[in-house]
């Protein structure tokens, strides 16, 4: 792991423009940070989807056409805590459905600790946890005859660009059958008053978690990173429907990564690009999915008509 955070950090910072991966925002302190986000009064995207969740838990049972006696397998990519995903549990399980839930994320320590807690909450839940790539462990559960509905939600596909994420949904839709569903969580285009908030919030903890990169390559890297140097500049165009996180050096300077023995030079105002967050309507989606195997069958909106849970069918 460190190798590869080396020398990704080498070739996004030896680009121009300059960028780093977001999935290393996340190490102990950038989950912590990010568990805070979830929570700003800022940051809808998290209730929003939790309330279509809470509050259309039929419907989105009743779109994913699927039957009571007959044994399916429902798959969550990157699972994480589980939050949204027990309420529908739960009623699957009320309802007698026959299913097993087959979560799956990169983090073995989040697997654990979910299996744990639907012990707890959902003992009768059959639960069946995968650690891995996603693709790898959709691999292993291609030849299965069972029906699958796969979950991929909070937005995650949002940071992928358009032709990335046309890629993944393909591949996703190459281990399926005909008739499996999708649930793809996305959130939607809308004013630049209500998006750029939830990327910068009045506590600074978006600009913590941003910044976080930079303490990581410090401690684990060796660099020499000034923070009180560097400044979090998030970005949101409604005409795109792009919001972009930026870091950006706030002076003329060089800073050095021991671990690389190399230096690399800043210029005031030059910018790290750290994140993508794309959102989406029913338009952008579908040029998406023009290149995929699948096609929408079903929109859940929030009462805000903020993110939208779309269910698409492989065709």
């Amino acid at each position: 792991m460190i190798e590869q955070f080396k020398a990704d950090v080498d070739e996004g910072l030896s680009a121009s423009p300059k960028h780093l991966s977001s999935k290393y925002f996340y190490d102990k302190t950038g989950d912590d940070l990010f568990v805070q986000i979830m929570h700003l009064p800022e940051y809808y995207l998290t209730r929003s989807e939790f309330e279509i969740f809470e509050q259309q838990t039929d419907d989105i049972i009743r779109s994913l056409d699927v039957e009571t006696d007959q044994e399916f397998e429902l798959i969550e990519l990157g699972a994480g805590d589980g939050t949204k995903t027990k309420m529908l549990l739960k009623r699957l399980l009320d309802e007698r459905f026959d299913f097993t839930y087959l979560p799956i994320d990169i983090s073995d320590n989040a697997l654990i600790k979910l299996e744990e807690d639907l012990k707890r909450e959902l003992p009768d839940l059959k639960v069946e946890p995968r650690q891995g790539d996603y693709f790898e462990v959709l691999g292993s559960l291609k030849k299965g005859t069972k029906p699958k509905v796969l979950l991929f939600l909070g937005s995650n596909i949002g940071n992928m660009q358009d032709d990335q994420a046309r890629k993944f949904i393909y591949q996703l839709g190459a281990n399926l059958k005909p008739g499996d569903r999708l649930l793809l969580g996305v959130d939607l285009i809308k004013s630049e008053a209500v998006v750029l908030p939830a990327y910068n919030d009045a506590q600074g903890v978006t600009r913590a978690f941003n910044m976080n990169l930079l303490r990581r390559m410090n401690t684990e890297l060796g660099a020499n990173f000034d923070l009180s140097q560097f400044e979090h500049r998030p970005e949101y165009s409604e005409e795109t429907g792009v919001a972009k996180s930026y870091i950006e050096s706030v002076s003329n300077q060089t800073v050095t990564i021991s671990s690389l023995n190399k230096s690399f030079h800043f210029n005031k105002g030059e910018r790290i690009h750290t994140e993508t967050s794309r959102k989406y309507n029913d338009e952008v989606l579908s040029q998406i999915l023009s290149g995929t195997d699948f096609e929408i069958t079903c929109k859940l909106m929030d009462s805000n008509g903020y993110f939208a849970d779309y269910i698409l069918v492989r065709k």
